[in-house]
């Protein structure tokens, strides 16, 4: 936004009245806006004057928005309400069903689907003229819907970037549900078994003596089953922040999950730092749970440095929680902002010898023509176990295959061959 630009406001000159309007879209796309906050807004414009865009846009940013998550939606709306006088225009065409045969020329921004319902709740599209609607109330009207797909089915392969927030509501229920099990592993240590193949000579022995020396019983034995610990590292950075919400919302389910096989679940948020939000997830009501989360990790919608984060969770937190064969679960794009220090892969190579597989999550990888062209990703996709897209709820229901699978790689070695090939 230009600093000193002028302020195209609404043509009636009702500036309280637009800003009410304004509030109401802004609820309308899910920010918990009241009627106190909206007085204060306009208390506050009141003060501060309108003689600078810039002014005004964080004036009302200061009221309204209390929450990392809900800036993207707030510069959304702002930017069609107060700023493009062609914004219905532009909102009406991300809306309208593509019954006619035309597509959208160009993919909805992230939050702007929002904001386009916020925007044009109660405003009707493509309905006829009334005369010729009352002319045809009669028809029976024929869709022949065999070539299309469920909206359940629609929203699975959605990407979280895209969703409106009544898809994005949807999305965190059906991700409520999710699973993700894991099975057993055989430990070294040796215990009774009925069914064991294995003889256990010191317990046999130990009841024949009971029994004046006779053997009447074989003890057997077999390898006892120990459960392995869930740690996942989330990058929160700006680039991620829309889909981190989500996979925490699943992370949470799987927390709170009986039944699972889990011995643990350890979550950590990363952007310039690392934050620990793993007793967060303990708490039973999700949005409770990632707004505790949400305010103790500072560095939401920030920069990434993911190289000093991995850095920090191997010398803190390594030895604690990676323990009994833990599987890490990485999401991220692998965007690393210090990319030059060399230290990244050198903390990649040490997380994936401390632990028993390691997955990575990576949005990107919804693009049919991803490349490792970064850096950071060059440095550290050798050190995974596999590399997997990280986008949608079909992606995340496709984790429990990749580790019911032991040598489940995904797309690692395809997009290693084509770094050998650089």
């Amino acid at each position: 936004m230009a600093d000193y630009a002028p302020l195209n406001l609404p043509v009636d000159g009702k500036l309280a009245h637009n800003i009410t309007h304004f509030a109401r879209a802004l609820r309308k796309a899910g920010l918990p806006i009241g009627t106190g906050r909206v007085m204060e807004a306009i208390r506050a414009v009141q003060a501060a004057g309108f003689t600078r865009r810039d002014d005004f846009y964080w004036v009302l940013h200061a009221c309204f928005v209390s929450r990392p998550e809900h800036r993207s939606v707030f510069g959304q709306v702002f930017r069609l309400f107060w700023r493009d006088p062609q914004f219905l225009e532009h909102m009406m065409s991300l809306l309208i069903p593509s019954l006619r045969g035309s597509q959208e020329e160009r993919t909805a921004a992230p939050a702007e689907k929002r904001a386009a319902e916020a925007l044009l709740d109660g405003v009707e599209r493509d309905r006829p003229a009334d005369a010729a609607w009352e002319d045809d109330r009669d028809a029976v009207i024929e869709i022949d819907a065999s070539q299309t797909m469920s909206a359940e089915e629609r929203l699975r392969s959605l990407d979280f970037e895209q969703m409106s927030a009544d898809e994005a509501a949807e999305a965190r229920r059906m991700l409520a549900r999710l699973t993700l099990p894991i099975r057993p592993l055989p430990s070294r240590r040796m215990g009774p078994s009925a069914t064991g193949r294995g003889i256990d000579g010191a317990r046999t022995l130990r009841l024949a003596m009971r029994r004046g020396g006779e053997i009447t019983r074989i003890v057997h034995r077999a390898p006892k089953t120990r459960w392995p610990a869930l740690v996942v590292l989330c990058d929160i950075s700006g680039s991620m922040a829309d889909y981190s919400r989500m996979v925490l919302h699943f992370v949470h389910a799987v927390a709170n999950a009986k039944g699972q096989g889990w011995a643990q679940v350890h979550a950590f948020t990363f952007g310039t730092r690392l934050t620990n939000i793993t007793r967060h997830l303990r708490t039973r009501d999700v949005d409770a749970a990632l707004a505790a989360a949400g305010s103790q990790a500072q560095d939401w919608s920030g920069g990434t440095r993911i190289g000093a984060c991995l850095a920090a969770f191997n010398k803190d937190w390594s030895r604690r929680v990676l323990g009994q064969g833990a599987v890490v679960l990485l999401i991220t794009d692998g965007l690393d902002r210090d990319e030059g220090d060399g230290d990244l892969e050198k903390q990649m190579e040490r997380l994936h010898l401390s632990c028993r597989r390691l997955i990575w999550l990576n949005p990107l990888l919804r693009w049919d023509g991803f490349a490792p062209k970064a850096s950071g990703i060059r440095q550290m996709l050798p050190h995974v176990d596999s590399f997997r897209a990280g986008h949608s709820i079909s992606s995340l229901e496709a984790l429990a295959d990749a580790l019911s699978q032991r040598f489940d790689t995904g797309e690692r070695e395809r997009l290693l061959s084509m770094l050998r090939l650089v």
